[in-house]
């Protein structure tokens, strides 16, 4: 075999992934639950799992932490719960997410927990609330935020009502 043969075929031998999913999640909302349950059970698969309170050290600074876990993730599950919406950083990462869906082919697994898909979509109830106030404050983000929760709500899901 050739030089140049050996040398890209073991370059192809690096992860392209460094965690297999990236969790975002309402921690008030499902921390202590629905969320630490999906982790134990993934990470007891072997499925390397980022979530934020286990890889971001207190006092750091996070969204550059954050965005580049998302980055590195080759699954994005987003926990949709009813406070989702009323976190600006759950926002953020939700745009985050939906950029590298569509610019590094990344998957992202939407969840509606306690939740109607369609109050993400159409982002009524308390996923409506929270734009009231922010579109006055922040229009452009908001913006982006809506546009994020209809694309993410209009991907397969798995809806939990009760549980």
């Amino acid at each position: 075999m050739d030089s140049t043969r050996a040398s890209s075929s073991s370059s192809a031998l690096v992860p392209r992934w460094k965690y297999d999913v990236f969790l975002s999640f309402r921690g008030e909302d499902t921390r202590g639950n629905f969320t630490d349950h999906l982790y134990t059970a993934l990470t007891e698969r072997g499925i390397h799992t980022f979530r934020d309170d286990e890889e971001i050290e207190r006092g750091s600074e996070i969204a550059p932490k954050l965005f580049k876990a998302i980055e590195e993730s080759r699954f994005c599950v987003v926990v949709f719960s009813k406070g989702y919406a009323h976190s600006t950083w759950c926002l953020d990462e939700l745009v985050k997410i939906i950029e590298c869906v569509k610019e590094n082919g990344q998957t992202i697994i939407p969840i509606f927990y306690h939740v109607d898909p369609s109050d993400v979509r159409e982002q009524r109830g308390s996923f409506e609330e929270v734009f009231v106030n922010l579109e006055k404050q922040k229009e452009e983000k908001a913006k982006r935020w809506r546009a994020a929760l209809r694309e993410a709500s209009n991907i397969y899901d798995w809806h939990l009502e009760h549980g």
